[in-house]
């Protein structure tokens, strides 16, 4: 389950429900988010802020939806804690998406 938050721009802010990004949820925020893509919006900010634990399953959906957008727009991330910070690192996921701190900063720079 997902909470959005969609602007008339194509931009779309996406907030995954709970605390953990995992296998358990993966599949569900994967298709939700993509349904959101596939109704238009190819600006996408993923505020993980609430997210205390990505797993990789919760990386692959979110890299998903990177390769779902394609060329067509852009993916990025914000409000990543230390632990979610720490597993875009490990994985090198901080060299595939931008990282904002907040999604006030992550809609500023794709409004740009």
């Amino acid at each position: 389950m997902i909470h959005s938050h969609v602007q008339s721009n194509g931009l779309c802010v996406i907030r995954p429900e709970g605390d953990r990004l995992t296998a358990l949820g993966a599949n569900a925020f994967r298709q939700e988010a993509s349904a959101l893509i596939d109704a238009g919006s190819n600006r996408v900010v993923i505020d993980l802020s609430a997210v205390r634990f990505v797993d990789s399953s919760g990386l692959g959906a979110i890299v998903g939806l990177l390769k779902k957008v394609g060329n067509r727009g852009e993916v990025v991330v914000c409000g990543l804690g230390d632990a979610v910070r720490q597993m875009f690192r490990v994985t090198r996921m901080e060299r595939v998406f931008q990282i904002y701190p907040d999604a006030d900063a992550a809609v500023a720079a794709l409004d740009a």
